[in-house]
């Protein structure tokens, strides 16, 4: 457990926040692609507790900055976007993309009033349907050459979802290989060949036994965490006979990413983005390495669950999650429908606005988190002290970081490690979209 000291240094981000001083090293997904790709493509953003506007102007430039006109303080989300900026509608002063005041309108023909305004504003870049904001002050850091990243838009799909409760719960909750066998737990297995775009819902390549079967009757796992130049890397061992065991391996992302099989051929890159303390997004890139994602079916599969234009989820605390008392006792471990995100939410969410953590009590299973809180804790101690801390990459060091490694399959007990490096060599070589990177 935390001191209560301890609690508020890792999970607050509000600027001048030691936490929120490290966030803001690392790119962070502001907003959809899809959000800004409306008749007006201008929404308003809060992110790390700063209320922002994330624009496409009329040149096709894509901008984040502060909310509110430094003139009298009126809200930019509902400017208007022409003459390449985003125009207050209270008196018509144009900023663009960088922030610079470009036109002060109701001004005297030779003012020079505009020279000396600015708004707060953000580099911005698109990657893979998410546009990523550096909030932080000097160079920006390079993006790694993870496989969601250098996939071709035909082979990626990006969504978000709005959570209620503080960021650091939903992260610890991804990289908990364990809860799976609960939260998760299907008494029936569905066919695999309706699961496309779900997770769990696959049948091994080497097994005929379904995932949902796997995660049901195999509830302790050997866990393995390994240190690696992004994070960690996790991998979950589940023994199924003399011959055969269920080996996963997903990997922590430093700072609040995870990485994480979804299928036979897709994976899911997820961050986990404050909103502000007790509010985040999560952000995800489903990545294929066969056929190209069917973005219309993962989209409308989504939508399904969540609703626009803030991607709140349909079923949340107000409706308690969907919760059914038949079907917990006869089909699924919680009784909240079959979305394993409504699972996740409820956990995170019941946990409070911010989770209590001088009340837990971990156990050998929970491995995964002491191992990512400590790496949480030394890189604030490094960031406070001036230093680099992880992830903070050159281009030199973001070639370097690929992949990374994500297996969902059944290998031999005695060789977990060399089966989950050759399965993963092997993806790689096959990868349809690989040729030319």
């Amino acid at each position: 457990m935390l001191s209560v000291e301890q609690n508020q240094h890792i999970t607050r981000t509000a600027p001048g926040t030691a936490a929120g001083n490290l966030m803001r090293r690392y790119w962070q997904p502001a907003a959809l692609t899809d959000e800004l790709s409306g008749n007006r493509p201008a929404k308003p953003v809060r992110l790390l507790g700063e209320d922002l506007v994330a624009f496409k102007d009329d040149r096709g430039r894509y901008g984040l900055i502060g909310r509110h006109c430094p003139h009298r303080g009126t809200d930019l989300a509902h400017g208007r976007l022409e003459d390449g900026g985003l125009r207050c509608a209270f008196h018509g002063w144009l900023f663009d993309v960088n922030g610079r005041c470009l036109q002060t309108p109701a001004e005297p023909d030779n003012s020079n009033l505009c020279a000396n305004v600015r708004v707060k504003s953000y580099p911005v870049v698109e990657k893979s349907g998410i546009l990523f904001a550096y909030l932080g002050s000097g160079e920006p850091p390079a993006f790694p050459h993870f496989d969601c990243f250098i996939a071709p838009p035909t082979h990626t799909f990006a969504f978000k979802g709005m959570i209620d409760c503080n960021w650091l719960q939903s992260l610890e909750v991804g990289i908990d290989p364990v809860h799976t066998s609960f939260l998760h737990r299907f008494f029936e297995d569905e066919d695999p060949n309706q699961g496309y775009g779900k997770m769990f819902r696959d049948t091994s390549k080497d097994s005929d036994m379904p995932m949902t079967r796997i995660m049901r009757e195999f509830p302790r796992p050997r866990i393995e965490v390994e240190a690696t130049d992004y994070g960690l890397r996790l991998i979950t061992l589940r023994q199924i006979s003399d011959a055969k065991a269920h080996v996963r391996v997903t990997n922590l992302v430093f700072p609040n990413a995870f990485i994480i099989p979804m299928s036979r051929e897709m994976t899911i890159s997820q961050w986990h983005v404050p909103i502000d303390d007790v509010k985040h997004y999560w952000y995800a890139i489903f990545t294929s390495f066969g056929e190209p994602v069917d973005k219309d079916e993962m989209r409308r599969q989504r939508l399904e669950l969540y609703e626009l234009p803030d991607y709140l989820p349909r079923k949340n605390k107000r409706n308690d999650y969907g919760f059914d008392a038949h079907e917990q006792e006869h089909a699924t471990y919680t009784g909240m429908g079959t979305d394993i995100n409504v699972h996740d939410q409820w956990a995170c969410e019941s946990m409070g606005a911010i989770q209590d953590r001088t009340e837990e009590h971990l156990g050998t299973s929970d491995k995964a988190i002491s191992a990512y809180r400590r790496l949480l804790r030394e890189a604030l101690d490094q960031s406070d002290q001036g230093a680099r801390p992880m992830m903070v990459l050159d281009a030199a060091g973001a070639e370097k970081i690929t992949g990374p490694a994500c297996v969902d399959g059944i290998g031999p007990p005695g060789d977990w490690q060399g089966y989950w490096r050759r399965t993963d060599e092997g993806r790689q070589k096959t990868k349809s979209w690989a040729n030319g990177h």
